[in-house]
């Protein structure tokens, strides 16, 4: 059993799909404090040939309450000038209609907090791109919020089973590999390489949302782009050199 966890992010780059797709069970960590100006509801987009920062409006939002008690403010204009941007910015795309319905489908959820909106979100991209990785909340299932970091980590991966414990690489400096080892769970991450693909006529812009890789890139093209990456092992620690 291969296990990847990360907090829920609106629309997240292609690295965050490619963790899904590497392990058996994707745990959306929702049950956690929201990060002001992170990326939880915000990411960037391709505008007029450059990286330009959206963001879905949320109501109190505050680094003292979970991701899964944050609302989204629906009654907002935002969703309307949001879909008239994309339009604006991608109706050339040559997949602008396919990826359009997935976000139009999104945004429909109304009377959820953002956490689901993004679950949700990742449910269509995954079904979309035939990814078939089982995609659990933390909230939902595991009751182990009085354990904090790796500890937490570990716990979820313990009540699963779990032989493997895959983070992005971003993630290296969070994790002892002994900690994890002494339960037999085999601790590696995920780097990506470079993907770049024709932005109209635009010179590329690497790392945007995964909008972007949607509404330029076939779904024969995108899981290709799945595959892209190399299976980090974390360094030993000192004690082992």
């Amino acid at each position: 059993m291969k296990i990847g966890i990360m907090q829920p992010y609106i629309f997240p780059y292609i690295g965050y799909f490619q963790l899904i797709n590497a392990v058996d069970k994707f745990v959306i960590y929702d049950d956690v404090n929201f990060i002001n100006k992170g990326w939880i509801n915000r990411n960037r987009m391709l505008n007029n040939g450059k990286d330009s920062l959206f963001s879905i409006p949320l109501k109190e939002a505050s680094q003292n309450k979970l991701i899964n008690e944050i609302d989204v403010n629906w009654d907002s204009v935002w969703k309307s000038k949001f879909l008239k941007t994309l339009e604006q910015c991608y109706k050339k795309a040559p997949f602008y209609q396919e990826t359009l319905l997935i976000i139009q489908q999104t945004l429909n959820v109304d009377n959820e907090p953002i956490s689901k909106i993004i679950e949700h979100s990742l449910r269509l991209i995954c079904a979309y791109l035939d990814i078939k990785t089982e995609i659990v909340s933390s909230s939902a299932i595991y009751e182990n919020t009085h354990l904090k970091a790796q500890e937490r980590i570990l716990d979820i991966c313990l009540q699963e089973k779990a032989t493997q414990y895959t983070n992005p690489i971003g993630g290296v400096e969070l994790y002892d590999k002994v900690f994890f080892e002494a339960q037999n769970i085999n601790l590696n991450f995920i780097k990506s390489k470079p993907v770049e693909y024709k932005q109209l006529k635009n010179e590329f812009v690497p790392w945007l949302s995964m909008i972007d890789v949607l509404m330029f890139n076939s779904q024969e093209k995108i899981k290709e782009f799945l595959n892209s990456y190399d299976l980090v092992a974390p360094q030993p620690s000192k004690g082992e050199l």
